[in-house]
């Protein structure tokens, strides 16, 4: 698969993030300006970036970015998409989630 091909299908193609997305997993954080729970989930998903190679976090202000919010259908902040290296959304989740949460949903696991 090529490079252009596999943009296409990244939920971020076409987006300031685009390149940004990690080798193995990207935590896709959602968050506003005044949402509690978005600085605790971005505490986790950094620490967990930062300690697991190959994983990025990208954090997009949901506020500021209301297409990208309509056409990923996030309704509440924090939410948090997994990506896949090629930038396809392997799950989601609400709300602010545990280390251990963040760790089981990356591909193959806290490895």
């Amino acid at each position: 698969m090529g490079a252009n091909e596999s943009q296409e299908h990244s939920v971020l193609a076409g987006t300031p993030w685009q390149d940004d997305l990690g080798e193995r997993a990207t935590l896709l954080q959602f968050s506003s300006a005044f949402c509690a729970p978005c600085r605790t989930t971005r505490v986790v998903l950094a620490d967990v970036a930062t300690q697991h190679d190959g994983v990025a976090h990208v954090e997009v202000d949901a506020e500021k970015h209301l297409d990208l919010v309509r056409t990923l259908g996030i309704t509440r902040t924090p939410t948090t998409i997994v990506l896949d290296p090629a930038g396809r959304e392997l799950g989601r989740a609400s709300g602010a989630p545990t280390r251990e949460q963040v760790l089981r949903s990356l591909p193959g696991g806290a490895a």
